[in-house]
């Protein structure tokens, strides 16, 4: 698992992730996972005022990489060590 974080102090990532508030110029907390074919699979942009959950973080981070690595979904509430499910949308919406 590779993890980057960043410091902004340009501000030029804040505004091209839109999370830039022009008017104070302060940033929103924001959490973004990137895959290594640079696309965006996760994010989460949280009011300067609340912290963030890091273990829900990590526990997104490796359901996205058990996703990618398995072709399953995951269920809420997963945690690694546990099964995946099926995907299938052709089945949504039918009971």
């Amino acid at each position: 698992m590779i993890v980057s974080l960043l410091s902004d102090r340009t501000q030029e990532i804040s505004w091209t992730y839109e999370v830039l508030d022009e008017e104070t110029g302060a940033a929103y907390r924001a959490t973004f996972i990137i895959s290594p074919q640079s696309r965006i699979e996760y994010y989460c942009v949280y009011p300067r005022e609340v912290g963030r959950n890091v273990d829900e973080i990590i526990r997104v981070l490796q359901a996205v990489q058990f996703a990618a690595a398995t072709g399953e979904g995951v269920p809420a509430g997963w945690h690694p060590g546990q099964p995946g499910i099926k995907i299938e949308f052709d089945q949504a919406g039918t009971i």
